[in-house]
């Protein structure tokens, strides 16, 4: 490997947001906000979502409207509503 091209991997905390879960991981990406662990300055990393909230892993499927975007698909197809 050529030097000083590669980026910095390190270790991370994730956070999700959603059900406030955390664990740490080895990755690039880099927060202004951090963490001491063990005596090392680590960055936190918040995630809008991950496979511990994701409906599909949970098993818990809920609606999501955004922008009422749902309601026009309903109204321009003629979905019944619930």
């Amino acid at each position: 490997m050529k030097p000083d091209i590669h980026p910095d991997y390190h270790n991370v905390i994730y956070v999700d947001s959603a059900t406030g879960s955390e664990w740490t991981g080895r990755s690039t990406l880099t927060s202004k906000e951090t963490r001491n662990v063990d005596g090392e300055e680590v960055p936190v990393v918040r995630l809008e979502i991950s496979s511990i909230s994701h409906p599909f892993w949970t098993g818990k499927m809920r609606e999501l409207d955004t922008d009422g975007k749902i309601d026009r698909f309903r109204k321009r197809y003629g979905a019944k509503k619930k």
